[in-house]
């Protein structure tokens, strides 16, 4: 994210993106895993509670090196929140409902960010700096927004879509995968930081974010 404008030499946007990159690290991310600890503690397990994590101060979420990755990439992630399924009624289908709270945030900051991008929209006027600034900030915050929702939502442990992916496999094979979940992350933001990943995780992101955008300017037709 910030790397490809400060490829392109456009500062404007370095800053506009850094700015976004520390709002969605402090103010998002945080969103993100109390959805996940909300939903949890809903299904019967404290787990997450009584480990501080039922909360939205960015402290107790932040990892550093995921925050790095929001910065550099436009991807990452935040501090696992702990579930113990064996608290659950029903540990596979409630676990799946617990990893799929997190993106599912996202999903919804990324529409109400979109909306107000659309708001703002209505009053651009001979080329308004601050109001060209505004859209440009809330127009990353709800493209970082997606693409963590659809980062997390990779089938690879430890992500949230691996917890989801176990609601459908046979249990053998699903903790037989998990065992390897530190070594799959390592590869995995190997792939990140050399770009390996970044064209489909784009690609996805995009369609995503089409979908949301249209969904969003349903309500401003009538305004253009």
């Amino acid at each position: 994210m910030i790397l490809d404008y400060i490829r392109s030499g456009d500062w404007m946007s370095v800053m506009v993106g850094l700015c976004v990159s520390v709002f969605v690290v402090f103010c998002t991310l945080p969103i993100h895993e109390y959805a996940h600890a909300w939903m949890s503690t809903r299904l019967g397990d404290d787990t997450a509670r009584l480990s501080g994590r039922l909360t939205l101060n960015p402290l107790a979420h932040i990892d550093p090196i995921g925050a790095l990755m929001i910065l550099l990439l436009g991807f990452g992630y935040a501090k696992p929140v702990p579930v113990n399924m064996r608290n659950f009624k029903n540990p596979k289908r409630d676990m799946a409902l617990t990893a799929l709270a997190g993106p599912v945030s996202n999903l919804l900051m990324a529409f109400f960010f979109l909306i107000i991008y659309n708001i703002f929209g209505l009053f651009v006027s001979g080329g308004n700096t601050i109001i060209l600034i505004t859209l440009n900030f809330f127009r990353l915050a709800a493209i970082i927004n997606v693409n963590l929702a659809v980062f997390n939502l990779l089938p690879i442990p430890p992500l949230d879509g691996s917890r989801i992916l176990g609601l459908i496999l046979p249990d053998r094979i699903y903790y037989k995968v998990m065992q390897y979940e530190r070594i799959i992350m390592i590869v995995v933001l190997a792939l990140l930081f050399f770009g390996v990943l970044s064209w489909p995780l784009n690609f996805l992101s995009s369609i995503v974010l089409k979908g949301l955008a249209f969904l969003a300017g349903l309500p401003f037709l009538p305004f253009h």
